[in-house]
């Protein structure tokens, strides 16, 4: 399993279009994606889950990659928040 943490950057918080990006880019992976925010947890591969979390700038997140390709995964899914969000 792989976790890592992510600091929202972007001044409009977790919106439509980079959630977007980023669902995109965890479904191109078998590994089960979680993402972690005030306690709630979403599936990172699910638009309407991430939206409802209503995650703002400055929030602290905390994915969490598990699978058969859960190394390339976690790495393109960090890669796909530093350039998005």
């Amino acid at each position: 399993m792989q976790t890592f943490t992510y600091t929202i950057r972007d001044k409009e918080g977790v919106h439509a279009r980079p959630a977007g990006i980023v669902v995109a880019e965890a479904r191109k992976y078998a590994s089960n994606t979680t993402i972690t925010s005030k306690g709630k947890t979403a599936d990172l591969k699910r638009i309407f889950g991430v939206m409802g979390l209503c995650i703002k700038f400055g929030e602290e997140i905390t994915i969490t990659v598990d699978g058969s390709d859960e190394e390339a995964a976690a790495e393109a899914i960090q890669k796909a928040f530093a350039m998005n969000l």
